[in-house]
């Protein structure tokens, strides 16, 4: 996790965030929820605000090596700084389930070898890659930041799933 160039950027569209909790019809009158349509779609969201630090994810499928029982997923986060103070990502811890229940725990300093101090509004986007042995699973995990007094606190990474498209689990 966390291998590709970080930039800072203007705002990005989200992307697709589902249906809304609607209800849809599907196939023979069968009614899908929300989780049966998103478990067909290779694009997710997340979001979370942790002292006015928020962290949106968009997590897509990127490709599999079905002879190595590998699926590979990119995401994109957007952290940004909605607080009155100054702030600095100093690292990351991960927690990445497979569709096998496994769990894998990643820690590191910062995210793309960069440790981004974000001023008040300021933000800081980055796209990185997961590796799977199933075809589908999901992240989450926090980000340890250090205020410019040097208070530390974490900011929530909210679950996003990895799934290839039309995968039903």
């Amino acid at each position: 996790a966390d291998s590709a160039a970080g930039r800072e950027t203007r705002p990005v569209p989200a992307g697709p965030a589902g249906e809304g909790g609607n209800r849809l019809a599907g196939a023979r009158g069968r009614t899908k929820t929300l989780e049966d349509s998103m478990q067909r779609s290779s694009v997710h969201t997340s979001e979370a605000v942790t002292r006015g630090v928020r962290v949106a994810v968009t997590s897509r499928f990127s490709h599999v090596e079905p002879h190595r029982n590998r699926w590979f997923f990119t995401y994109t986060i957007r952290i940004t700084n909605e607080g009155p103070e100054t702030v600095q990502l100093v690292s990351r811890h991960w927690i990445i389930t497979n569709g096998s229940n496994q769990v894998e725990q990643v820690r590191g300093p910062g995210v793309v070898g960069r440790q981004p101090t974000l001023g008040p509004g300021q933000s800081f986007e980055y796209t990185s890659g997961c590796p799977l042995s199933t075809p589908f699973g999901s992240m989450r995990g926090t980000y340890q930041m250090v205020t410019a007094d040097g208070a530390g606190f974490d900011a929530e990474i909210a679950e996003f799933a990895l799934t290839e498209p039309y995968t039903v689990h």
